[in-house]
């Protein structure tokens, strides 16, 4: 074989290589190449996953009295709102997805608002459903390998596209995980967690701070994946905070683009959709910020399914993440409450991927 037919052999090797797998950062090519092309299909050894000193990420603090400041209730099917216990039908609330808040009971009775009760069988709590969940601050130093959170209970593989292995031991949904290493099969990514540990990407949520988009003008500003369906809160250009968020549903979606904060309030009723069809009825929505119409960024108290999609067209979030980004957005103005309409941090929603 002469040097010209080895030379092909070894370059389009090369380029196999290359093409079939992916790296969660680029690697350069040290002395020992061998050892960087065993490292891209096995990822990182467990001496080097040892070696590395996981960032100390601050949590938010989950207040059980502000979850529970209310007692959030489901109605069940259309009903019938009345003047007082007993008393007459002032209206009627559609079946659909409806929620209410508690003011007070009687006899059998539930009091919504002044003036307006409910029969209490038609209703369910629903406290219990509250996510517990919260985001994280960055550390102050640039994170050497990405951040990702859990989806699922789930046992990771050995390897790349390999089977779940209970010997792995079970990692429960809204764990914490650094991603050392990316492997790409058949056109879906692996990500590697720990020694021999590989889980698929739809299993997580990976967070991967951007750079400030040229659209984006204000030095406060929010950037959500509609892919990975998590947030990343700026100042400047440094990220600040990240978690996960539930956005539109494909027939409610939370549209791409650059908006702005502009009308804020602590507690909010929404209302919408057709009866019989797509309608919703929330009181109370906690810490509701606007930012697309009627498209917000609010905490939520009837689901603890973050992560995926779920919404209206809302970017809904654990109540405790949405009072951290509430409180502040409201740093930039002198109001808890929004007086009137007014330009508040920009929002950028973008995706990294097809969804």
């Amino acid at each position: 074989m002469n040097k010209r037919h080895i030379v092909f052999i070894i370059v389009f090797s090369m380029l196999v290589l290359t093409a079939s797998v992916t790296f969660a950062q680029e690697q350069p090519c040290t002395e020992n190449c061998q050892q960087v092309a065993n490292v891209t299909l096995q990822g990182l050894s467990a001496d080097e996953i040892a070696a590395y000193q996981e960032p100390q990420f601050e949590q938010l603090f989950v207040d059980d009295e502000m979850l529970n400041d209310r007692l959030y209730q489901r109605v069940s099917g259309g009903v019938n709102v009345y003047d007082a216990p007993n008393g007459n039908v002032i209206r009627t609330l559609d079946a659909g997805f409806n929620f209410i808040t508690v003011a007070s009971t009687q006899d059998g009775w539930t009091q919504v608002v002044p003036g307006e009760w409910i029969q209490s069988s038609a209703l369910s709590d629903v406290n219990d459903a509250i996510s517990r969940f919260t985001g994280v601050f960055f550390p102050d130093e640039p994170l050497q390998y990405p951040l990702a959170w859990t989806l699922v209970n789930l046992y990771p593989s050995l390897e790349p596209g390999g089977e779940p292995r209970e010997s792995n031991g079970l990692i429960y949904r809204y764990t914490r995980l650094t991603i050392y290493a990316t492997v790409s099969i058949d056109g879906w990514n692996w990500y590697q967690i720990g020694p021999d540990k590989w889980v698929y990407q739809t299993h997580v949520s990976k967070i991967t701070p951007i750079d400030r988009p040229e659209s984006v003008d204000t030095v406060r500003w929010v950037a959500i994946d509609l892919y990975e369906q998590n947030l990343v809160v700026y100042d400047g250009d440094q990220p600040v905070f990240a978690t996960l968020v539930s956005t539109g549903l494909p027939r409610w979606p939370t549209y791409e683009g650059t908006f702005h904060i502009y009308f804020r309030r602590m507690r909010e009723d929404m209302s919408w959709g057709t009866p019989g069809d797509d309608f919703y009825y929330l009181e109370e929505v906690p810490w509701t910020m606007f930012f697309d119409e009627g498209r917000a960024l609010h905490g939520e108290y009837w689901h603890d399914g973050l992560g995926y999609r779920r919404s209206h067209g809302c970017v809904n979030m654990s109540i405790t993440d949405a009072h951290w980004l509430y409180n502040w957005v409201a740093e930039e103005f002198d109001s808890l409450n929004s007086p009137d309409v007014e330009e508040g941090p920009a929002v950028y929603v973008y995706t990294t991927g097809q969804y």
